[in-house]
């Protein structure tokens, strides 16, 4: 049995999508705070188990008779160790056999403030004697794509990020990673570490510029230092930790640390990663 932690999520519900096409239904647990919610999973014969991370003995229950998981991080920013904790320790009292872990980008150097809880995480599961596989993701398509409301409204993109490139792909070529590894025999894959990123790197120049052409508006990319970038975020009603956390992110995509260009992610699923251009298209 295959189990999924935040399976009503974004990237969990591409995961189950993934796995479906991948192993029957009966053979994957998708794990969830409320049932409900993925209604539509077990109409199509997934397992559903309620799983809390607030209610760290959930997971204990939970995790019976599963012998992969993947936990997918917690949105928990600052909260993530615990919660990854409590999971972690119930998969190996509850003879979990194999975890799979989507980490971040080059998570053992990065200097990111989003890399800490990673890396900590990424320790947790070293100690735990689990056999694992690190799934550390890049940047997804979708963060520049899903919030172009703005950037078409004021024909600013905006950020401190210079000239640094990022390596982008979608949820669902990360998620089908997820769910080849997933799929692929225990000794194949316990001890592996995927550096993930997508084929083609841009600078936020260039995604303006791509912006610009597909919408057919003009839209320029607005470089700032990341202090004027916190306060611009703050200012449109981010909350100032969040703010803090998106500035540090962009900052350090001038230091190259979202850039990859092992190609690894496009040769694990078999085919070219999504493209940000098509991202775009599809968002519009």
């Amino acid at each position: 049995m295959i189990a999924v932690t935040g399976a009503s999520g974004q990237l969990g519900r591409l995961v189950i999508k993934a796995l479906l096409e991948k192993t029957e239904a009966s053979e994957i647990i998708a794990l969830v705070r409320t049932p409900e919610a993925v209604a539509d999973l077990a109409a199509r014969g997934v397992t559903v188990r309620k799983a809390d991370y607030d209610q760290p003995e959930s997971y204990v229950e939970a995790l019976k008779g599963v012998d992969k998981l993947l936990l997918i991080s917690s949105s928990a920013v600052g909260q993530r160790v615990p919660q990854h904790k409590a999971v972690i320790d119930a998969a190996k009292a509850s003879g979990v056999k194999f975890m799979a872990y989507t980490s971040i980008l080059k998570a053992d150097k990065s200097p990111m403030l989003l890399a800490e809880e990673h890396a900590a995480t990424e320790a947790l599961l070293n100690t735990a004697s689990i056999p694992h596989a690190l799934l550390r993701n890049g940047w997804y398509n979708e963060n520049y794509s899903e919030n172009l409301a703005p950037v078409l409204e004021t024909g600013a993109v905006i950020g401190s990020s210079g000239e640094g490139r990022v390596a982008s792909a979608s949820r669902a070529d990360y998620a089908e990673a997820a769910a080849v590894v997933l799929t692929s025999s225990i000794e194949e894959q316990a001890g592996k570490i995927y550096d993930l990123a997508g084929d083609e790197a841009f600078t936020m120049s260039a995604f303006a510029a791509k912006v610009a052409t597909l919408s057919g508006k003009k839209v320029a990319y607005m470089d700032m230092a990341e202090k004027d970038y916190i306060a611009a975020l703050t200012g449109a009603g981010v909350p100032e930790g969040f703010a803090q956390v998106l500035a540090d992110s962009s900052a350090n995509v001038a230091g190259g640390w979202l850039e990859d260009n092992s190609k690894t992610l496009s040769a694990l699923i078999g085919h070219q990663t999504t493209t940000i251009a098509d991202s775009i298209k599809r968002a519009l």
